[in-house]
């Protein structure tokens, strides 16, 4: 006999997981509505968007089952969204015990991300990278790289204290707009615009722009204006960032 309020508590903790880890709205739903098929529940209404999931089925004896979640905590996880959803299928084949299940879901939430190194790496890597691309010098690239490792820098410490994410950006792109601005300053590069361009690349909400169109093209409208929303709100954060930054310097007798 299945326990149902085992169901529920195991199918809202995976749903939340992939939530938080950037999954698209439409694949919590369908992965959780499977999940629940897959230990005899034939009709189960899953209702995710990126801050709220909500659980709720009927056992065969007529009893309303319901699990809502709030979510403060949201990042880009493609590697967890990737385990969570292959958990769900393997639970869905084989249906073992809740317990089992639950232990597998600590151990991959659990599990650590990238090492240090290796992210700031990425910041360094991307935002020299696509300074180049845009047309920026070798010396551009070379700045638009320590713009992005003082992003790293920034942003790491200000998201473990679970600082809003506005304000991380925000925090974020203003400190490396100073940088290029005083590498430029220095004569360590020329073309400002490039430099903070592509340092910034590290920063764009890539990941939530695409979930926005695949939500919209599944038919979940209300998580796909939430993603847009979420995206028009990190872009206008880049921009406050480095404007800041511009006034800053302007105001202070900088040329820039």
């Amino acid at each position: 006999m299945t326990d149902y309020d085992a169901l529920l508590n195991t199918a809202a903790s995976i749903g939340v997981q992939m939530l938080e880890s950037g999954a698209e709205a439409y694949r919590v739903e369908d992965s959780l509505q499977r999940l629940c098929q897959a230990y005899g529940v034939e009709i189960s209404e899953i209702f995710a968007i990126p801050s709220l999931l909500i659980v709720s089925f009927c056992d065969p004896e007529g009893h309303s089952h319901t699990r809502v979640r709030r979510l403060y905590h949201r990042g880009t996880d493609l590697w967890k969204v990737d385990r969570l959803n292959s958990l769900c299928r393997r639970v869905c084949q084989t249906r073992p015990p809740f317990p089992e299940v639950d232990d597998e879901l600590l151990s991959i939430t659990r599990q650590e991300g990238y090492p240090p190194l290796l992210q700031m790496a990425g910041f360094a890597l991307t935002a020299a990278f696509f300074a180049l691309l845009f047309g920026g010098t070798l010396r551009d690239a070379l700045c638009s790289l320590a713009a992005g490792i003082s992003i790293f820098l920034v942003k790491g410490p200000m998201e473990r204290r679970r600082t809003n994410s506005f304000f991380v950006n925000a925090v974020s792109s203003m400190t490396a707009a100073l940088v290029a601005i005083a590498q430029v300053i220095l004569g360590l590069g020329q073309n400002l615009d490039l430099i903070i361009i592509g340092a910034f690349m590290g920063l764009v909400p890539g990941v939530a722009l695409t979930n926005f169109m695949r939500d919209v093209l599944a038919g979940d409208l209300f998580a796909g204006i939430t993603k847009l929303t979420e995206s028009l709100l990190t872009a206008t954060a880049l921009a406050l960032g480095a404007g800041i930054a511009l006034s800053l310097v302007r105001y202070f007798g900088g040329v820039v």
